[in-house]
């Protein structure tokens, strides 16, 4: 069995719709499946059994025999939210305790950390290992993702495999219940289908045209793919070559600016161009981060060859196969 936490939400349903696409049903689904709003990313997928985020350890401690590889994706992402406690509990404790399971019973697993890790990107966007204890992210919820990767790298006990993947900007199907925090290209989408126009984040550094902000946007199906591959892996006995474990960027390498991502939303509606420019709010103004790409070569290195979705076919497929079926 593979065990999918956070499978609920955006990028985990993505990924248990990956590994059923693979022919993979043999899965254990985790997340608190009370929210109504989530119904629509799990309804037609295909496991052996759902369990509640809270008695999942329990689970596990009864179960483990069977699990041939943990992909712990569940957590609090909002990036405005400012109680530490929320992050110690569900991010911190919670991927701690999964982590020191899966090293009692030689589990295999990777976890998402995050770019929001590199905080203003002072120090650069390379995951090495040496760089973590340096790092000064700009909120908590990114405070909670690096704690998490300076404990891990401290354990002397360990899985046989662990991953810990950095994700930069993703975007993509079933962010749809994430409220503010789903992606410029879900919130350009309804903008324009309401109004025909969308509404842009003006730069506040002279550096940086309005607009012109750059970011390193991945197609959650990259995300699932990447997975996949490390799952393959572990779990494919025969494989000669095998990902060591670590840290790993998950971007495409290539920052792009928000005007091209609203741009070829309204290209992939079918729509003329129309951008406004408004102030970024100030609760989030100085914890803004104005250019993020991700360096690749680790994870190239390790053996996935894959192209990465250019920006121009990932919000085509997820505006024409995806947004525009909810209207």
């Amino acid at each position: 069995m593979i065990v999918i936490t956070g499978a609920a939400g955006f990028i985990g349903s993505v990924m248990a719709g990956e590994l059923n696409n693979k022919g993979r049903n043999d899965l254990v689904l985790v997340d608190d499946f009370s929210k109504r709003e989530k119904e629509r990313n799990f309804i037609n997928l295909k496991y052996d059994a759902l369990v509640a985020r809270n008695d999942f350890f329990t689970w596990f401690k009864d179960n483990h025999v069977d699990v041939d590889f943990v992909v712990h994706l569940g957590a609090r992402t909002d990036t405005t939210e400012f109680d530490w406690n929320v992050f110690q509990e569900l991010n911190v404790d919670y991927t701690k305790t999964i982590f020191s399971l899966c090293a009692d019973y030689q589990i295999p697993m990777v976890y998402a950390s995050s770019a929001a890790t590199y905080g203003d990107g002072e120090l650069g966007y390379d995951d090495s290992h040496e760089v973590v204890e340096r790092l000064q992210p700009l909120n908590p919820y990114g405070r909670s993702k690096n704690e998490v990767d300076k404990w891990i790298l401290k354990q002397e006990k360990q899985p046989p495999f662990w991953a810990g993947l950095k994700f930069f900007n993703v975007y993509g199907p079933n962010e749809y219940h994430k409220g503010r925090m789903a992606s410029v290209i879900f919130h350009s989408f309804n903008q324009i289908n309401a109004t025909g126009k969308v509404k842009l984040f003006r730069s506040h550094r002279p550096d940086f045209a309005d607009g012109q902000q750059l970011r390193d946007f991945i197609y959650v199906k990259d995300i699932a793919s990447v997975i996949y591959f490390m799952i393959c892996q572990q779990v494919n006995k025969s494989t000669s070559q095998r990902v060591k474990s670590g840290l790993y960027n998950l971007g495409t390498g290539k920052a792009r600016s928000f005007y091209d991502l609203a741009a070829n939303t309204f290209r992939a509606m079918g729509k003329d161009v129309d951008i406004e420019f408004i102030d970024i709010p100030e609760d989030i103004r100085d914890k803004y981060q104005y250019f993020t790409e991700a360096n690749m070569m680790k994870l190239r290195e390790a053996g996935y060859d894959k192209e990465f979705t250019s920006l121009e076919d990932g919000v085509m497929d997820y505006v024409k196969n995806h947004l525009m079926l909810l209207l």
